[in-house]
């Protein structure tokens, strides 16, 4: 009989503050950073409202929506909707606040 795999686990560290909590990789960022009892401005969890919106410094992350709320622009830039965005790798964010 096999073991379930376990997802991945990377690090979510938020820039300014350098607070960061455990990060699974099948879980969005959102979920993570409230577990590990960070503060994040978050409304309707579904990448449309953009609430969340963040900026990735460093990493990477996926979307399981083909359509995340955010423009091609926005996403060269490097923002992100952490309550769809899933981490890949550790990743840094800052708030756009």
């Amino acid at each position: 009989m096999n073991a379930p795999l376990m997802p991945p686990l990377y690090t979510a560290r938020l820039q300014a503050s350098d607070a960061q909590c455990d990060a699974w990789g099948d879980q969005p960022l959102l979920n993570a950073l409230e577990s590990g009892g960070i503060a994040w401005p978050s409304s309707c969890r579904n990448g449309t409202c953009r609430t969340c919106l963040g900026q990735l410094v460093q990493g990477s992350v996926r979307y399981a929506i083909d359509w995340p709320g955010l423009s091609p622009e926005e996403k060269a830039q490097g923002c992100v909707l952490p309550c769809v965005a899933y981490p890949e790798s550790d990743v840094v964010l800052q708030r756009e606040d």
